[in-house]
This record gives structure tokens, sequence and C-alpha cells, in this order.
């Protein structure tokens, strides 16, 4: 059976990747993790862009393996602020901050920002790479909407910018959507069912 692999070590994307590429399975295809593979390395993700570090972390690890690799890398966009964290991320303060640190750093930029200036993105891109043929397919997507002046009550553990987050389509911080509304604006699911379609095809 051919096997791709989803590479990440964070199993709350693992869960995503599998469920946004499960019809591959039906195509005969096995999807299989880092663990399963015995995989603990991870690259030095030095791009400029989410895509640049996506196709980064594909191809490292189709490299490390040989095996065709599904990756992906997003994060949060506020053009007012440079488009920052983006890929800087958990590094935007100029170190590994905590996500209380991260919240209390976006809201002091944000403190003056009024209006379109708190406009803000989640975006992600995912990559799939084969090593042999040297095939590769990017699919991005992004989730409109702008940051909160204050945190939500409960934001999620490990998704600081999340509790930011309020999504345009609804008007709700991104960590109160019901599981119908997340699933319906998962920017992840929907470039992972366009590049499903695209494998099926390349197959």
């Amino acid at each position: 059976m051919r096997r791709l692999l989803l590479a990440t070590h964070n199993p709350a994307k693992l869960v995503e990747l599998k469920e946004g590429l499960k019809e591959l399975e039906l195509e005969g295809i096995q999807l299989v993790s880092l663990n399963d593979v015995g995989v603990e390395k991870e690259p030095e993700e030095t791009g400029e862009t989410f895509r640049e570090n996506s196709e980064l972390k594909a191809r490292f690890y189709a490299a490390l393996t040989g095996l065709q690799t599904v990756a992906d890398d997003g994060g949060l966009v506020i053009p007012h602020l440079g488009g920052g964290p983006g890929v800087k991320s958990r590094r935007w303060p100029g170190y590994e901050a905590s996500d209380q640190e991260l919240i209390d750093y976006t809201l002091l930029h944000l403190k003056d920002a009024k209006g379109a200036q708190r406009l803000a993105y989640l975006e992600t891109c995912v990559t799939f790479f084969d090593p042999e043929t040297k095939q590769i397919l990017f699919e991005q997507e992004k989730i409109k909407g702008n940051i909160a002046e204050k945190v939500v009550d409960r934001p999620t553990n490990g998704y600081p910018f999340r509790g930011l987050f309020i999504v345009e389509k609804y008007n709700k911080y991104y960590d109160d959507l019901t599981p119908q509304e997340h699933d319906d604006i998962n920017h992840r699911f929907i470039a992972l069912k366009r590049l499903t379609k695209r494998i099926k095809d390349l197959i």
C-alpha cells in the first residue's frame, strides 16, 4: 500500500490533517505520522512566507523518509503591523514567547488601532511533495477577521491568537465557534480538500 506522510509533531494538527485527507484512504493510500515512521527531527523554518516554510518541511521530511509528504505552515497576519506575527509566530517578540506573552504583545501593539487597522487573517499553506518525481502541489487559504480589544474568556491552550481573533463571517471569537461553525470556516480543511482532489488526479 502506498504511504503518505503527514509531517507534523502537533497532535491536534495531525488529527486535522488526517480528517482533511481521509478520502485518499479510499484510493489505497495509508496516512502515516512522523511517530509511525520514527522521525523526531524538525527542520529549521527559515522561510519568509508560509508557503516557503510549508515546502521546506515537506521536502525535509520526504528526504528523510523517501515518502510522499504533506506538510503545512500558517499563522496570524495583521497588515497594520507589517504582516506580523506571520511566520515568526511564537518568536514574534524576538524570543520564544508564552501564550500570555503573545496575547499581551499583540494587544499592546494594537492599543491605539481602530477599525480597519485591526483587520487580520488566519492563513495556511499545505504542500504535497513527491521525492521520486519531484512533483509539488500547494494550496493556500485564509480566514478574514479582526483583532479584539481583549482576549476571549477561555482561550485555547497553545493557540493564543485564536483567543484574540474575531471571525468576520460569524462576528464571534474563533474560540467561541460551535463545532459546525468551526468546520465551516476551517481554512486548513478547505485547503486540504482542494489538495486531496489534486493528489487523486495525480495518482
